[in-house]
């Protein structure tokens, strides 16, 4: 794992503002000053950094509780579903993980309206909370030996409250970020969010990776898989200590000592935002469909397609997970400086060109070829990931950013993003093509390139506030 990961505090302390003295600085300086409309110009330095420490671990806690199913998607089909026929099972292990995603529109609602009328901070503590206690509940229920359907009953039930809690967490903790960053810098400190969500994943990659290496495959099915669920509870109650110590951003606190606040933030956007909702929407669609087939997905395809075994699979994706995060800050500063547009346009075109030869490289059978090549999707990945956090926050004004970041966002991931490993399993199925699932990502980029066309570029200019 990077030192990023490692250690949020020190890559706070990497991406704060040097201390400089100035009429346009903060409490202790910015040394380009801030251009976020004077909402946060006496924020200090150390603040700063106790906001990326904790949008960091809140994130990376939730994602890795979000994330963990994923990985052991091929184990828990055989301890939910019936075995009768292997790839029926593997689909509704993954019909389960797409319908989950269908309530988070209705979260985006929700935390959208939580987070725009009393506060991000009220918003992100609540929904760590919620995500950690239904991970841990995953981990307390029967396998279908013990009581048959109401197995995947409850497991659906569980997953869709994962769903409508994760809806709020990526938005809010990009928002947070966002409204506490200097204006020159919006785009790294928003790189935080993909990168803890990344790190997430990465520590279920590698506790699922030393299960299928320690544990043999009927311990793991009885009782191993249970044990990453099983750490959603402490890990809740770290993130949301850190989180409750915080105060909610300048931008907010400024709209709600003026009462500027909406009631409705949801009918604001709708009213007034239409065209900012489109064009996010279109725009999340790459990151929706590729983060779940390159980094969730990909250790069941390389094992149930490929025919690589488990630990090979996952240690495959944990190289490339690993090399993702460190990508991801060198995107975001590059964001900063060259532009949202040109960054999230870059990353579709690249995915139109090389997704396809990506995928049939796959099917090489070298190890070292597939860990190159996921390394390649994911630094092409990291184009879109790292930008489009503070892309999006950019296009909504304060008032309604949480409502439109979380309501495009979680559409999008509703539509695609959740069903990608359903639609990659039954596109092969149904074509007997492996190459299938690369044709859904090129499907995805053309939408998105489309999108981020129609937009206009938001890294130099304030942050809205009406």
């Amino acid at each position: 794992m990077s030192n990023e990961t490692s250690s949020p505090a020190t890559l706070a302390g990497r991406i704060s503002p040097e201390s400089h003295s100035g009429v346009n600085g903060d409490a202790n300086g910015d040394e380009n000053g801030d251009a976020n409309s004077g909402v946060n110009s006496g924020v200090s330095k150390e603040t700063r950094r106790k906001v990326v420490t904790a949008s960091f671990i809140g994130n990376f806690v939730e994602w890795f509780d979000y994330a963990v199913y994923g990985y052991l998607a091929a184990t828990i089909s055989s301890v939910f579903f019936p075995e009768a026929d292997r790839q029926a099972a593997l689909l509704a292990t993954f019909g389960v993980f797409a319908v989950s995603f269908f309530v988070r529109p209705l979260g985006g609602f929700v935390w959208g309206h939580i987070g725009d009328r009393l506060g991000r901070r009220k918003a992100l503590s609540l929904s760590i909370v919620i995500m950690s206690v239904s991970t841990f509940c995953i981990a307390l229920i029967p396998g279908y030996a013990s009581i048959g359907v109401m197995a995947p009953i409850l497991l659906l039930l569980v997953r869709i409250v994962q769903g409508f809690s994760a809806a709020g967490e990526y938005a809010g903790a990009s928002a947070f970020l966002v409204e506490y960053a200097p204006a020159n810098k919006r785009g790294l400190y928003a790189a935080v969010v993909p990168a803890s969500t990344a790190a997430g994943l990465l520590l279920g990659s590698l506790i699922a990776a030393l299960l299928s290496t320690v544990l043999t495959t009927g311990e793991l099915h009885e009782w191993g898989w249970r044990l990453p669920f099983l750490l959603a509870a402490p890990m809740g109650l770290i993130g949301r200590y850190i989180r409750t110590k915080l105060e909610d951003t300048p931008a907010f606190q400024a709209l709600a000592a003026e009462d500027h606040t909406v009631k409705t933030p949801v009918f604001a956007m709708f009213r007034t935002y239409r065209r900012q909702l489109i064009i996010a929407t279109g725009a999340v669609l790459l990151n929706a469909v590729g983060f779940y087939v390159i980094l969730s997905y990909m250790p069941t395809y390389l094992s149930e397609e490929l025919g690589f075994g488990a630990a090979e699979s996952f240690l495959a994706t944990t190289i490339a997970l690993a090399s993702y995060i460190g990508f991801i800050f060198l995107t975001g500063i590059a964001s900063d400086r060259f532009g949202r547009k040109r960054m999230l346009i870059t990353a579709s075109l690249l995915f139109i060109v090389l997704t396809v030869p990506a995928f049939m490289l796959l099917d090489t059978g070298n190890f070292l070829v597939i860990v190159l090549v996921q390394i390649l999707l994911g630094g092409m990945l990291t184009l879109n990931d790292g930008t489009l956090p503070s892309f999006l926050a950019e296009l909504f004004p304060t008032r309604v950013r949480y409502t439109g970041f979380a309501v495009s966002f979680n559409l999008s991931n509703a539509l695609f993003g959740g069903t990608a490993p359903f639609m990659a399993t039954l596109l092969i199925g149904l074509t007997q093509n492996k190459v299938a699932p690369g044709w859904y990502l090129v499907a995805a980029s053309v939408v998105s390139l489309v999108a981020v066309l129609f937009a206009t570029e938001t890294s130099k200019k304030p942050l809205r506030q009406e």
